[in-house]
């Protein structure tokens, strides 16, 4: 299943892919492997652990995996999870509306520059287009300065340094009024 999301000035269109783990495992395991993606936590994962983990996820009605496409080219992994049915939720008091978010890119040379700030606000458009949903919720590494400085520069609010189970993370915030304040929707 394909999801329009918008069309990316000087980029494309941009689209989400639900993940069929069979179809797409060898794409995503050829991306979590990669040194600089380290921070996903999937390096020394084989093919056959990506697919499975993968469709775990798939069977999950809390948890959805899509790739992010650009005129249908695939440029990123996009995974989003009701906080309370996550390890996260365990770690923070998971308000209602909280929805939580990973990201990975993973675009070819031509569009790497500047792709995360051109993407970003159209992935918070289609979380807040649950009219529920009142705040998005993410737990990158604490090491991951890249990560960090981006959710700064998006207007996440930082909380605490939390411990999951496979990193220290840094919990942080971004509320749909905050959002919308710095972001009007496009014409």
């Amino acid at each position: 299943m394909t999801i329009q999301l918008e069309k990316i000035p000087d980029l494309g269109d941009l689209a989400l892919v639900v993940v069929q783990p069979d179809r797409h495992a060898e794409l995503l395991h050829g991306w979590v492997s990669q040194p600089r993606n380290a921070f996903w936590g999937m390096a020394s994962h084989t093919l056959d652990e990506v697919r499975e983990i993968y469709a775990f996820v798939d069977g999950l009605p809390t948890h959805h995996a899509y790739l992010i496409t650009l005129d249908a080219e695939p440029v990123g992994l996009f995974q989003t999870y009701q906080p309370e049915a996550d390890p996260v939720g365990e770690r923070y008091p998971v308000r209602p509306g909280d929805i939580g978010m990973h990201l990975l890119l993973h675009p070819p040379r031509r569009l790497a520059r500047g792709l995360t700030t051109a993407i970003g606000p159209a992935l918070a458009r289609f979380l807040f287009r649950d009219p529920a949903a009142r705040r998005i919720v993410v737990e990158p590494d604490v090491r991951n300065e890249f990560a960090l400085r981006r959710l700064r520069n998006e207007g996440f609010t930082f909380s605490d340094e939390i411990d999951m189970p496979d990193k220290r993370a840094q919990l942080a915030f971004l509320t749909r009024d905050r959002f919308e304040a710095d972001h009007p929707a496009p014409a």
